[in-house]
This record gives C-alpha cells, structure tokens and sequence, in this order.
C-alpha cells in the first residue's frame, strides 16, 4: 500500500525525492502519513480538494482487496 501511495505522489509532484510516507498499521486499519516539499502541497491537495480525494479512493479501492480501511494523511 505504501508503495502505491509513492508511485502515485512522486508521478504528481516536482520533487518526488521529497515524498515520505510513514505506514502506521493496526489490527483492520492502516494509516498513511504523506509528507511532500511544501512547494508541492498544492498539487497533492488540487483544487478544492480533489486530487487528494481522488488519492484516498484509490487507496480505498486497493485496501478491499486486503480488507483493511485505509487513512491517508497528508501532513506539512
């Protein structure tokens, strides 16, 4: 899951070098905590909200599979 939440934020960004994700995992969740370069905020977010939130659907539809709920977090 951490690797696919990557590959999706280091595609968006500037600076994919700067992409951090910390997996924090518990018994039928998981949480993914984002960090990006500041500059590149906006583009993980987009406007309104919709990229992230397009994210996190994706990363929903991949924990079915596994049968976890999944979090994402995009902290600054």
């Amino acid at each position: 899951m951490k690797e696919l939440l990557e590959t999706i934020v280091k595609a968006l960004v500037d600076n994919p070098d700067d992409v951090v994700v910390n997996e924090l995992e518990g018994e039928k969740s998981l949480i993914l905590e984002l960090k990006v370069a500041p500059e590149d905020m906006g583009k993980v977010i987009g406007k309104q909200g919709r990229i992230a939130k397009a994210i996190r659907t994706v990363m929903k539809a991949a924990a079915v599979k596994e049968n976890k709920r999944v979090v994402v977090e995009i902290l600054q």
